[in-house]
């Protein structure tokens, strides 16, 4: 018999004008060299200035070495593109069962409309429903977002099947209302029909959680009508309560998981985890390793998306879009996460702060690729459950994705529940690895590229993929102080992960790619970045108001 030719489930080209790049930064470098030439060259001792000399000396020997570390990013730029036909053809009955995290942690800052949108818009990815769980970790423990995750639950029994009749992108209802006002209403008299029953039926579901929303506290008479708000009873405060857990969507409850065409519906899962004042909560880390935790008891699918609760779904092919990564023969094998995009739908079109983040998606994180892999960005990102969880990358290690089992076939939902809500109380992790060699880590404020980096640095890869239909769309920042209280955070935690045990410089040593290392130090010396920048900017100036300069004389000699 002849040999079946590979087929890849995606493929790699690396970036046009290489040459034509390279070529001009080793020109750039040549320039660079001449500078510190001259500055060498013209120390001089005794005189005025001579000490802010050194110090643009300094500080000009630190650009260079900069702008050396970002050519990491820039060198070696990689594309992909999956092949989601060659999917289907060889795993469309094969395929795994996905879990899907969505984050909240304040309603007041993160309204229950917009969390309910951002979950609808996953749980009707064009993927087969039955392998489908969305879990929606609430930090804040708030009734009105548990009211209105039961809303949506209900409102997904028409909309689910609305959106895949009719092909419907995207699939967060109140981006594609918004959407219609553009693209033009549908002229299929039968759709149109549809699309007027579905728009009644969320306004009359937005207004109900609105209303629950302005009066601060959800009606009686909906409180009476389902059993999961008696979980409230014991509740304290947001940082002082029990694991309140509800199962609201399951394939086992027969009389309330089908849609309206009979189809079944992704599972969906309320948790807010425990929360005592004498036990630190670890911020975001702590919420996914506890839905890493409840999820494992509950449908324990070997793929996980987390997003964040203001990141919905813009494109419902993503799923097999990851998968192709995954799931490819030759090279799924050592993909641990593949990272999406997080592009804006809010962007400003001049876009004064930088909070689309262009020049990072577009340029830095395929250059990242090209070395082993992007960083975890914290949302938007697939991961198989095994590599999050702390398994080192083998050369012995395959993918298996015929051995899920059916053990939660005839599970009971009321002792699922009961079973669950211990994998969340505050004292579970207490004397275990988990927030240190399992899950997220904790103790740094950007424990999402910590994480990946540590991932990264156990044997397994991870690959960037920008679609042309963008993936997820979410807000960007778009005033100053809310930009400049995000780029502290990064700016802090990048630093913090320099100075730790797990710092690219000595802890990735040997075991992630030499331009690996530099994409991630260019990241982990934001911070410091800025001395040599103020620096920069305001020594010349003051010492120019005494007649000193600090930098070359332009003479007609020297124009001539």
């Amino acid at each position: 018999m002849g040999r079946v030719e590979y087929s890849p489930l995606f493929e790699t080209r690396r970036c046009r004008g290489r040459f034509i790049y390279r070529s001009f930064a080793i020109s750039l470098f040549v320039a660079i060299c001449f500078i510190w030439h001259y500055r060498f060259s013209h120390i001089t001792k005794g005189e005025d200035g001579n000490w802010a000399w050194l110090g643009m000396l300094a500080s000009e020997l630190w650009f260079g070495f900069y702008w050396v570390l970002t050519q990491a990013l820039r060198w070696n730029l990689v594309f992909r593109q999956p092949f989601k036909n060659r999917l289907s053809q060889r795993y469309e009955k094969k395929l795994p069962r996905v879990d899907i995290f969505v984050c909240t942690a304040d309603p007041d800052i993160e309204p229950a409309m917009m969390v309910i949108n951002t979950v609808l818009s996953v749980m009707a990815y064009d993927y087969p429903t039955e392998k489908l769980s969305v879990y929606l970790s609430d930090d804040a423990g708030s009734q009105i977002t548990f009211y209105a995750l039961l809303e949506a639950s209900n409102f997904a029994k028409h909309w689910v099947p609305f959106c895949k009749r009719f092909k419907v992108e995207p699939r967060s209802p109140s981006a594609y209302f918004k959407s219609l006002v553009s693209s033009g209403y549908p002229t299929d008299p039968s759709q149109a029909k549809e699309l007027g029953n579905i728009k009644k039926l969320y306004d009359e579901m937005e207004k109900r959680i609105e209303d629950a929303t302005k009066f601060g506290e959800v009606a009686k008479e909906a409180r009476l009508k389902h059993m999961g708000f008696s979980q409230w009873d014991s509740y304290s405060s947001r940082r002082d309560h029990d694991t309140i857990l509800q199962i609201l969507l399951h394939k086992n409850d027969h009389n309330n998981s089908k849609d309206v065409d009979g189809f079944v519906l992704p599972a969906l899962v309320y948790l807010a985890r425990e929360k005592r004042p004498q036990y630190f909560h670890n911020f975001k880390a702590g919420a996914m390793n506890s839905l890493l935790r409840v999820s494992s008891n509950i449908s324990n699918g070997k793929i996980i998306l987390n997003v964040d609760c203001d990141m919905y779904s813009n494109n419902s092919q993503s799923v097999r879009d990851a998968l192709c990564f995954f799931m490819d023969e030759e090279k799924g094998q050592e993909i641990a996460y593949v990272q999406f995009p997080q592009t804006f739908e809010n962007a400003t079109k001049n876009d004064l702060y930088g909070g689309s983040l262009t020049s990072i998606l577009e340029v830095e994180f395929p250059g990242l690729d090209g070395y082993g892999g992007p960083l975890y960005a914290g949302t938007g990102c697939f991961h198989k459950r095994e590599s999050l969880c702390g398994m080192k990358f083998s050369d012995q290690y395959c993918n298996d994705w015929n051995s899920e089992d059916d053990q939660f076939k005839e599970a009971n939902l009321q002792e699922l529940e009961q079973q669950s809500k211990v994998l969340a109380s505050c004292n579970y992790e207490e004397n275990t690895l988990w927030g240190k060699e399992m899950g997220l880590k904790y103790g740094c404020p950007v424990e999402d590229v910590i994480t990946g980096l540590s991932i990264q640095c156990q044997g397994w890869k991870s690959v960037y993929y920008n679609p042309p239909r963008k993936a997820f769309l979410g807000l960007a920042p778009t005033t100053l102080p809310q930009t400049l209280v995000q780029h502290k955070r990064w700016s802090e935690g990048d630093l913090q992960i320099l100075l730790s045990k797990y710092s690219p410089a000595w802890y990735g040593f040997g075991r992630i790619n030499f331009g690996l290392q530099m994409g991630y130090s260019v990241y982990c010396l934001w911070a410091p970045n800025c001395l040599a920048t103020l620096y920069y900017s305001i020594i010349p100036s003051l010492y120019l108001l005494k007649g000193i300069p600090l930098f070359p004389k332009v003479t007609k000699q020297s124009l001539s």
